[in-house]
């Protein structure tokens, strides 16, 4: 396949404005909700670091970015797309597999979440270790919940009061949490 998947930096700016038009035609394939991205917004993800970008050669194939939420309490991975002609391979899973990573590695505090209607992202997360949960586990900040406006399904997160929508919450323990229940599980098991 030879595709470099790598965090995203200053160099890779230039893709923005592709990246914000695959996100808009797999929604529109797709027919399900998915929200639109500002190119200012992809960018500013490019600069901090906090993405993920596949690429081909010098052709786009794949893209992820993370968002830190409620003082670094959580993190998202969000954005996923994969180039139309490039998917079916497990670039998806590969790309998903990296942003966790980076997101866990870079706010090992924080629980990693996500929302979505796409089966196939809800076993990437399974595999990764996410659990659905109620959106009432999730996080509960506006400023995330606003950036559904744009989806077309928003509406029904607003009729049921942030409760429920067509989308799926999941949601991973910290690292440092899940590293602290490891040491707590090998002292049990060595004082067992």
């Amino acid at each position: 396949m030879n595709i470099q998947l790598l965090i995203a930096d200053e160099m890779h700016m230039h893709f923005a404005k592709r990246i914000c038009e695959l996100i808009e035609e797999s929604a529109k394939v797709r027919g399900t909700g998915i929200a639109r991205r500002e190119i200012s917004y992809v960018e500013q993800k490019i600069v901090l670091g906090d993405a993920i970008i596949a690429l081909k050669g010098k052709q786009l194939v794949g893209f992820c970015y993370i968002e830190t939420w409620s003082h670094k309490e959580y993190v998202a991975n969000s954005g996923l797309v994969v180039h139309p002609d490039f998917r079916k391979l497990g670039l998806a899973r590969m790309i998903k597999t990296k942003a966790f990573h980076l997101a866990r590695n870079k706010y090992p505090n924080a629980k990693v979440f996500g929302i979505t209607t796409s089966a196939a992202v809800m076993k990437i997360n399974s595999d990764l270790g996410y659990r659905p949960v109620t959106f009432s586990e999730l996080i509960q900040d506006d400023s995330f919940w606003a950036g559904c406006q744009s989806c077309p399904n928003f509406d029904i997160l607003q009729r049921n009061k942030r409760k429920m929508c067509l989308c799926t919450g999941m949601l991973a323990k910290a690292k440092k949490e899940e590293s602290d229940n490891k040491i707590r599980q090998n002292k049990n098991e060595k004082t067992g």
